[in-house]
């Protein structure tokens, strides 16, 4: 570690290879605390590159819990967070739409970090039992479209991590792997980032991983398709900015997505979108994310045709009984 240490002070980068075996000793806790902590901060203070960002993915997944759905080519959709707008759970919430138009979704997530209901919340609120058993989750995708990998179970490495990061109390290039580590290494994927130099990073990532893709970002800040105001998105092949009513959309208040006081708020909004009570506003707004996603599976189709089969899902009542089907199964 003290040669790795001397090149970032000199400014150089690093392999994908290193900083894959790295993490690896840092689970092997092959290093003391305090060279662990020098490496996130050098890597933090010069931004850290494409190939070390994947090897740090590569680390997490090698250390980690696999899991095999490659056969299903599922989508994930989720956020980076950290966005300071306490939306309630939009992503999640798309994941059933899309799971309700006829998709495979695996969706990856965790508790909230400065929300106040993370993806795994709305999950567990619902008396859904977490699991890393893969006949459990391929009995959930194959029955109602969706399995959920609650990260904790799967990504082992970044408990060696916790300690400093929290230590730090500053967001590190730790904060930016949560998207990318989905321990099935899914086919496609919605990914919701706060600016748009983490939409350049990913942007690279995803080239070279060779997945399919989208990126979103609403140019006011959310790490998502928000509707508060105009959203850049971007794939192997297209980059555009769009505004609401380009889509067939009003545009949204900021206090109409907010997700409440607690987590309870959150699960009523959550649940009213999928159940066709909730204000227009929300349900739009979760629409609109489901359709980048239909999108992005199938590029072929207009977004107009991804969001009219994105809102069938919520009016026919598929996305509502894709939900009831995902927690008969794994409660």
């Amino acid at each position: 570690m003290k040669e790795i240490l001397q090149r970032l002070v000199a400014g150089e980068s690093l392999s994908a290879a290193e900083t894959e075996q790295i993490l690896v000793n840092i689970t092997r806790e092959a290093y003391p605390r305090e060279q662990v902590t020098a490496f996130i901060m050098g890597i933090q203070m010069r931004g850290i590159s494409v190939d070390e960002f994947l090897g740090l993915r590569s680390g997490v997944l090698h250390t980690g819990v696999p899991v095999n759905l490659d056969e299903y080519r599922p989508i994930d959709i989720v956020g980076t967070g950290g966005d300071g707008k306490n939306t309630f759970n939009i992503s999640t919430c798309a994941c059933f739409v899309v799971a309700g138009a006829g998709y495979k979704v695996a969706k990856h997530g965790n508790y909230a970090a400065t929300s106040v209901s993370g993806a795994s919340n709305v999950i567990e609120g619902h008396g859904v039992k977490f699991s890393s058993d893969e006949a459990q989750l391929r009995r959930s995708i194959e029955e109602c479209g969706i399995a959920y990998l609650h990260a904790p179970l799967f990504a082992k490495a970044l408990k060696f991590v916790g300690g400093i990061r929290k230590a730090l109390q500053i967001p590190t290039c730790f904060n930016l792997l949560g998207p990318i580590v989905n321990p099935c290494r899914p086919a496609f994927q919605v990914l919701g980032v706060a600016n748009l130099n983490q939409m350049r990073l990913y942007n690279n990532v995803y080239q070279k991983m060779g997945i399919g893709y989208c990126i979103v970002s609403s140019l006011d800040g959310y790490d998502e398709i928000s509707l508060t105001g105009d959203f850049k998105a971007q794939t192997k092949s297209m980059e555009n900015i769009f505004c609401p009513k380009d889509l067939g959309f009003d545009t949204v208040k900021a206090q109409d997505i907010c997700g409440g006081q607690t987590k309870e708020d959150a699960i009523k909004i959550f649940d009213s979108v999928l159940d066709g009570s909730a204000k227009k506003s929300q349900t739009d707004v979760v629409v609109a994310n489901a359709a980048f996603a239909i999108h992005a599976i199938e590029p072929q189709k207009s977004i107009t045709e991804c969001v009219g089969m994105a809102r069938e899902s919520i009016e026919s009542k598929k996305a509502l009984h894709t939900l009831q089907k995902f927690i008969e199964i794994n409660s």
